[in-house]
């Protein structure tokens, strides 16, 4: 079964509608990521689905947080650096959450032919304190996901990805994790603006791990949808 992470990033407006829509969307194969406020509220109701974090913050293992987004792009915006971003990985991994470290070009980026040149360096950085840690990976310690900048819907000017795209930078991102020496499995997710539509052509390649959500992971019978198919490759 694919991995799917729901990013509500700062949705919803009150805890009142996170729990409502974390009861809407308490489906067993989901990992919900609800902003920080939120995190004590939404763990109340989840029976089924996993829950997630949008950043590493203190004492997330005792709530129950399972896995945590790190390196996200609209955390990159705000000034986060790869520096930065490789602390948190190491910090989650210590505490036993799985990270999932987002990496992605943007449009300017992408291009110029640069979308390889980014990605390797976001990985190399990122996972620095990782592959310096005497102690070996375990089987699942961090997940990836390939987030294409100059696909996700809410930036200006953004284009829909292709599975073909995808799947080549899927593929790209295994190699450079040989070449920094990590040969334990790493599951990589794509995050370019999945939603019902275009989740399919995106979940059928096998290569592809699974699905960090945005926008429509605020629409419960979308996620369901998501899922579903996630369950069937």
């Amino acid at each position: 079964m694919k991995l799917i992470i729901a990013n509500w990033k700062m949705h919803p407006a009150t805890v009142e509608e996170a729990v409502a829509l974390a009861r809407a969307t308490d489906i067993e194969g989901l990992v919900i990521a609800p902003p920080p406020t939120y995190l004590h509220a939404v763990r109340g109701v989840l029976k089924n689905a996993e829950l997630g974090a949008q950043d590493v913050l203190a004492d997330l293992a005792s709530l129950g947080v399972r896995y945590v987004i790190v390196g996200h792009s609209d955390r990159r915006k705000l000034g986060e650096t790869d520096e930065m971003i490789a602390q948190k990985m190491k910090t989650a991994v210590e505490a036993g959450i799985i990270p999932v470290l987002c990496v992605g070009e943007s449009r300017e980026e992408h291009d110029a032919g640069k979308a390889e040149e980014v990605v390797a360096r976001e990985l190399r950085v990122g996972l620095s304190l990782l592959t310096l840690n005497p102690k070996p990976l375990t089987l699942n310690a961090f997940a990836v996901a390939y987030e294409p900048i100059w696909a996700i819907s809410t930036n200006n000017n953004a284009v829909a990805d292709t599975s073909e795209n995808a799947v080549r930078m899927v593929l790209y991102i295994g190699e450079e994790l040989q070449r920094l020496g990590i040969t334990a499995t790493v599951p990589v997710l794509y995050g370019g603006s999945v939603n019902k539509e275009n989740a399919a052509g995106f979940l059928r390649e096998k290569e592809i791990s699974g699905a960090l959500v945005g926008g429509a992971s605020l629409k419960p019978e979308e996620m369901k949808q998501i899922v579903a198919l996630a369950t069937s490759y």
